[in-house]
């Protein structure tokens, strides 16, 4: 049964209340491309080999897959302010821990910690829906996807800089300190909500959840150090499988499920999570590869023989022209539809990939070509926010776009699994991958935002954010439910 009980008022304007979550949301973005680009000097420190340390990112993708959902949900039953605070003591715990960490195995353990921040990101559109005027929702939602989205990347640029000037346990130090100090900013600014509902979680859902997630992102992290069709690979993939039907049939049966079937049914909903799965294996092949492209020696034939530093100077273009055009987006609506949006951005991302994998020997024709990919990311990124936020009930805004998230990363997951599989299965002499091998990676990822685009045709319009709200009611509820 669900009931609701009176909060404290409002305590701040919603511009300052924007400006928190969104310092939140910057510093958990930061926690995969900070990392990223400086394995090979974590793996020498702590004297692991090259498969052990990818686990220092395996073990914070499937960390915040479990946790964005599950803590989203939960964070709209026991108030999103409440929720916000425990998303980052989780960061600072998780970052003071791998700041401090004298093994890779005690590394691995503080990026599960870190990962359960992830209820970040949903748990800051839930809070703009619930502070913003409905005029404007867009608007703050565009912006807060830009600055997510920017923060991503920018951690490939930071962390040259800081690895150089300090050491690479800075990249812990920083946000841990930043983290706490939103924390103390959360606690005295961020308004309860005006009511907050209370409902019984469904725990064996959460389970569930997290068994078929681990279970597929597990082997598509080490598909290609395991083997495609070794048997532990195919048993993974096969429980996966097992343990998602099962998900599906106790959330259909559930009187009180943690994601509501009947909402990931409503068709803005289920095609914007498909155009996002995809997005997201296209966005990682690019922001993942191509700085690893530019830091290849001159000798090799191609490349450019870039440092971390200098990789990350390169981004700059396609990190700047998303942080623009995805602020952008949000005001564009009243003109310019969000589906359009999505059309556009996924355009230019099939056009920008394709052009980077026949065209990249030279630096301006790849910063450019960067540029026009950042352009479609802004766009994209902020339209697929807007769609999950606007077409679903209130109260269901954090789960919805928890669960859009989790989809964009599992996308991000096969993206980086198959870039990675193509370009380790064309060895060049000297050990380094062949050319062919990133244009044919290149490729894929245009083949993901072709496909993309695709179902963007089908994503369906939804109501201009300036007219007079309508009941937001799903499909077969009861009304006990609603």
């Amino acid at each position: 049964m669900v009931s609701t009980e009176q909060t404290r008022p409002r305590r701040t304007s919603p511009r300052v209340t924007f400006v928190v979550v969104a310092a939140a949301s910057v510093v958990f973005s930061l926690m995969l491309s900070l990392v990223t680009p400086v394995l090979p000097t974590i793996q020498h420190d702590l004297h692991t080999s090259a498969t052990t340390v990818t686990w220092v990112l395996t073990a914070w993708l499937l960390s915040s897959s479990v946790a964005t959902p599950i803590m989203g949900r939960i964070g709209d039953e026991i108030g999103k302010d409440r929720m916000l605070l425990i998303a980052l003591a989780a960061i600072a715990g998780g970052c003071l821990l791998a700041a401090l960490a004298p093994s890779v195995a005690i590394l691995i353990v503080a990026r599960v910690l870190q990962g359960f921040g992830g209820a970040v990101f949903p748990i800051a559109f839930g809070i703009i829906r619930d502070e913003f005027p409905a005029e404007r929702v867009p608007s703050a939602v565009g912006v807060m996807a830009a600055v997510i989205a920017a923060a991503t990347g920018l951690g490939v640029v930071l962390a040259g800089p800081i690895v150089t000037a300090l050491d690479w346990r800075y990249l812990f130090w920083i946000p841990m300190a930043a983290a706490v100090i939103i924390g103390v900013f959360t606690w005295r600014l961020i308004p309860a909500p005006a009511r907050r509902t209370h409902a019984r979680i469904n725990w064996l859902s959460g389970v569930l959840l997290s068994g078929w997630l681990v279970a597929l992102l597990l082997p598509l992290s080490e598909g290609v150090a395991w083997g495609w069709t070794a048997a532990k690979t195919l048993a993974l993939f096969a429980a996966a499988l097992v343990l998602f039907l099962a998900w599906t049939f106790a959330e259909l049966r559930s009187s009180n499920p943690l994601i509501d079937m009947r909402m990931m049914r409503l068709p803005a909903v289920w095609t914007t999570n498909l155009v996002a799965l995809l997005f997201g294996a296209a966005m990682y092949g690019i922001f993942t590869f191509l700085p690893q492209f530019t830091q290849t020696p001159r000798a090799s034939g191609y490349g450019f023989g870039a440092s971390v530093t200098k990789a990350g100077l390169l981004m700059v273009p396609l990190l700047g022209a998303m942080a623009v055009f995805g602020s952008v987006s949000g005001p564009l609506t009243r003109w310019v539809s969000a589906k359009a949006q999505l059309l556009v951005g996924a355009g230019l991302n099939t056009v920008a990939s394709l052009a980077i994998a026949v065209r990249h020997d030279a630096e301006w024709t790849v910063a450019v070509e960067g540029a026009v990919f950042g352009i479609g990311l802004g766009l994209v990124y902020s339209s697929i926010i807007n769609l999950i936020v606007q077409s679903v009930p209130r109260h269901q805004t954090g789960v919805a776009s928890g669960m859009n998230t989790n989809i964009r990363t599992i996308g991000a997951s096969i993206g980086t699994a198959v870039v990675g599989a193509v370009i380790a299965a064309h060895p060049a002499a000297g050990g380094l991958p062949a050319e062919s091998g990133y244009t044919e990676s290149f490729v894929i990822t245009a083949v993901a935002g072709a496909a993309a685009l695709v179902l963007a045709l089908l994503v369906p319009a939804v109501r201009k954010p300036d007219r007079p709200r309508q009941p937001e009611v799903l499909p077969d509820l009861s009304p006990a439910e609603i």
